[in-house]
């Protein structure tokens, strides 16, 4: 591959990389010459690639919507990846998704080199995910959501509370995530001036404004989010140190189900919502490790309740 064709890739990976770039910001990046950059984006556009240029402040160079998508170059551990991909998409919940999903992988099964091909053929043969039933995000809502939070703009969302009632929510996007074959958005709330975490399967309408934020210090987002489903919609939430390693406590709490932290080398904190403790009580029944109760105390009343119960229980005596 020669030096002008390695360069034309780099400046292609790098315009993908984030929305806009100025022609010195380029060619600091590629060590070259801005009159080199220029040319190197006549050469992009001359395959199909429609780079655009724009003025003033804030302008640069582009990559833009063409009419057809040109040609990729997948190296086979790439064409791998993008089968893997593809297969997950194909069963992550999101509606519209699959039928595309699996049309684009027949469509890359066709131009793959043979080798390349039974590659992709064994990985994707080996692989079964199996789903549970739940609400679906639509595509588009996921697409629109990942580019404001790649881009950084501020956006608009037709939401749906779980009674039913929709408003718009006026938002700062920060990041999309999946859990546990649901996808969220965790954004900073303008209105309640908060962090919010949102389902996009109770997401009618997104708009993406032109409008950029400036980064705010976030927390540790996945945990938030999970503290958020966990905890936050349910009538108790409780707080018990488990004594036992984190890594072993985390193997037996689903995302949803409650948050872990380490509380030194062999104790872990759990954090866990419900609508009524005997649930959380029957879970740490099922955990099975000793236990202390930090909140709330009727938590202690609930479990020693179990106890005595379970104490009462006896063998039924035998028919004669």
């Amino acid at each position: 591959m020669s030096d002008v064709t390695k360069r034309a890739l780099r400046l292609l990976a790098l315009l993908q990389s984030r929305s806009v770039w100025t022609g010195p910001e380029l060619a600091a990046e590629m060590d070259v010459t801005t009159r080199t950059v220029r040319r190197d984006v006549d050469r992009l556009r001359q395959l199909g690639y429609p780079v655009l240029t724009s003025a003033g402040h804030g302008g640069g160079y582009q990559l833009g919507a063409g009419r057809a998508l040109p040609p990729l170059l997948l190296s086979s551990s790439e064409a791998v990846a993008v089968a893997v991909g593809l297969r997950l998409a194909a069963s992550s919940g999101i509606d519209g998704l699959d039928e595309e999903a699996l049309r684009a992988l027949a469509a890359l099964d066709r131009i793959l080199p043979a080798q390349v091909r039974a590659e992709v053929g064994a990985v994707s043969g080996a692989m079964g995910v199996i789903t549970r039933a739940a609400p679906g995000a639509r595509s588009e809502v996921l697409m629109s959501l990942a580019s404001a939070v790649r881009d950084g703009v501020r956006v608009r969302v037709d939401y749906e509370r779980a009674d039913g009632e929709r408003f718009e929510r006026r938002l700062e996007p920060y990041r999309v995530l999946s859990v546990e074959g649901r996808w969220y958005l965790f954004a900073w709330d303008l209105a309640r001036e908060d962090w919010r975490t949102f389902r996009l399967d109770r997401m009618h309408e997104v708009h993406a404004s032109t409008f950029t934020f400036t980064p705010r210090p976030t927390p540790d987002i996945e945990q938030t989010v999970r503290e958020s489903l966990t905890v936050g919609v349910y009538t108790h939430a409780a707080t018990v140190r488990i004594l036992a390693r984190a890594e072993q406590v985390a193997a037996l709490v689903p995302a949803r189900a409650g948050t872990i932290t380490a509380d030194g080398q062999d104790t872990c904190i759990l954090r866990a919502g419900a609508d009524d403790l005997h649930w959380v009580a029957m879970h740490l029944a099922w955990i099975g490790a000793p236990i202390e109760v930090i909140d709330p105390p009727e938590l202690l009343t609930v479990i020693e309740e179990l106890r005595d119960w379970a104490g009462s229980a006896r063998r039924a005596p035998e028919r004669e």
